[in-house]
C-alpha cells in the first residue's frame, strides 16, 4: 500500500483513538486492534503497520462500524489521500 498518509500521523490522535476505544468497547473484542494501534502510535512512519490495522478492522466485522465512531482519526489515516502525487 502505497499512500502519503503515514508522514501526517499524529501519535496523540493515535493515543486518544486507543483511549475512546478501550473506553466505550469491550477490550476482548479489539484487544488485537489496540496493539497494533499501539505499535502504531510508536512508528507512525511505517506503513505496513497501516495494512495490519486494515486486516484487524476485518475480522471485527460489524463492530468495525463502532470502531469508526468512536475513533474516526482511524478512518482518517486509512483514507487514501485524494490529493497526493
Amino acid at each position: 500500500m502505497t499512500n502519503n498518509i503515514t508522514n501526517k500521523i499524529d501519535p496523540e490522535k493515535i493515543g486518544n483513538s486507543i483511549r475512546l476505544l478501550n473506553t466505550y468497547l469491550k477490550k476482548e473484542n479489539i484487544a488485537e486492534l489496540i496493539k497494533t494501534l499501539e505499535n502504531l502510535k510508536q512508528n507512525p512512519q511505517d506503513d505496513s503497520i497501516l495494512i495490519k490495522i486494515k486486516v484487524e478492522l476485518d475480522k471485527l466485522g460489524i463492530i468495525q462500524g463502532a470502531v469508526f465512531t468512536y475513533a474516526p482519526y482511524i478512518n482518517v489515516i486509512l483514507s487514501d489521500d485524494p490529493f497526493g502525487p
